[in-house]
């Protein structure tokens, strides 16, 4: 159980396997389709000419085109799993502490 779940956060009960493959899945789909979408539109071989890069092949450069993709919708996923997972514990109300 990680620092910041508290014993009754439903998200402490799921096995580590099935936290991890929550933030990989979705962003390994919406890569696959952020891959898709720039690439309908960009020629990745075009953009490599204009920035010097040693020559790619097609089939190379779309593979870095969506491993970035992956890693940036990654570090989204991991990022809202981070906040969604830290809390705030309510303010204590002065009137309801036991007198010592």
């Amino acid at each position: 159980m990680d620092d910041n779940e508290t014993l009754n956060s439903p998200v402490a009960d799921l096995p580590r396997v099935q936290r991890v493959s929550a933030v990989l899945w979705p962003s390994f789909v919406l890569a696959g389709i952020a891959t898709v979408v720039f690439f309908a539109l960009i020629d990745p071989i075009q953009v490599l000419d204009c920035q010097g890069v040693p020559p790619l092949s097609r089939t190379a450069a779309y593979s870095l085109g969506f491993f970035a993709f992956w890693l940036l919708t990654c570090a989204s996923s991991v990022a809202t799993r981070y906040y969604l997972g830290t809390r705030v514990p309510p303010p204590r109300r002065v009137d309801l502490v036991p007198d010592e």
